[in-house]
């Protein structure tokens, strides 16, 4: 009977061990292959270009913190900037001069030059942001 006992607590310290032991091994692994949290330093604006080198029907991708910009100069010359992330997919979109439009090259999506869905699959129009002229710089920040 005493045997038993004795028998059952070593089980019990073995068992105890090896699970400690597995989750001081388990734990690192884990650690390392789940991606680190990362905080993102708001952005609140940028400098997205000059007024002298955008010609009217032309657009100029921009960084905006950790995301695409687009900046873009109507044919009547007024300036409007998106985040150049499509609304569908999360493609990124780019200005296309013969269709006078912003273009979305993943499904086909075209937006017009103030970001509202023209065709194709784009649920939603693009997140616009606010375009600041001060002298010949554009500076572009988000929208209120």
């Amino acid at each position: 009977m005493e045997d038993k006992n004795r028998r059952s607590f070593i089980n019990m310290i073995l068992g105890g061990g090896i699970f400690l032991v597995s989750g001081s091994v388990l734990y690192p692994v884990v650690k390392f292959m789940t991606p680190p949290e990362v905080t993102e330093a708001e952005t609140s604006s940028v400098l997205a270009g000059t007024v002298d080198t955008m010609g009217p029907g032309t657009g100029k991708a921009f960084r905006f913190g950790s995301k695409p910009g687009l900046l873009v100069r109507t044919e009547s010359g007024e300036f409007t900037a998106f985040i150049a992330i499509c609304t569908h997919l999360g493609c990124i979109v780019q200005h296309d001069k013969e269709k006078n439009g912003i273009w979305c090259a993943c499904h086909g999506g075209l937006f017009d030059n103030f970001g509202n869905v023209v065709s194709g699959p784009p649920p939603s129009p693009l997140q616009q942001l606010k375009v600041i002229i001060q002298g010949n710089d554009i500076y572009v920040s988000k929208a209120d």
